[in-house]
């Protein structure tokens, strides 16, 4: 058994850049890096992820789970959240959340001219159902592994 250590600076966890998403809808999040700080402890149960956005970098297309809820808290910097009733600034200290299976599609834009990190928490199953609300796809996880496809279910 691996030992998972107790502690550590978060900006020292193995980072992804960009997204997954198939071309071009990736292209509004590739100036985003996530410190995935979860499993760096072996956490199963939930994701925890340190999120910087570079000025006008995206944290993802509008989405909503089935399944997953999702938690940010802003760190520093200015971030606009989108969903469905509009746009909402969120400055330091502030939080947002997003229960499973709500249908109110949202994603977080940098439209500043600086930096802005949070930190981002979600549930953590072993099957998943995303749907973005402003393009024509969804993905289906399984074990964090997505197939991305258009609603309908055929291939993008």
């Amino acid at each position: 058994m691996t030992k998972t250590p107790s502690a550590i600076k978060a900006v020292d966890a193995p980072t992804r850049t960009g997204s997954r998403y198939p071309a071009p809808y990736d292209e509004p999040c590739k100036a985003r890096v996530k410190h995935i700080l979860g499993d760096v402890f072996g956490l199963d149960q939930f994701g925890v992820n340190l999120v910087t956005l570079e000025p006008g970098a995206w944290s993802s297309q509008r989405h909503w789970h089935e399944k997953e809820d999702e938690f940010i808290f802003v760190l520093s910097g200015e971030i606009t959240l989108v969903d469905d009733e509009g746009e909402h600034i969120l400055k330091p200290g502030m939080c947002a959340g997003f229960k499973a299976n709500n249908g109110n599609g949202h994603c977080l834009k940098n439209l500043s001219s600086a930096a802005v990190q949070y930190l981002e928490v979600g549930t953590r199953g072993p099957r998943e159902t995303a749907w973005y609300s402003d393009i024509d796809m969804k993905v289906e996880l399984s074990n964090q592994k997505g197939v991305y496809t258009r609603k309908d279910g055929t291939a993008i």
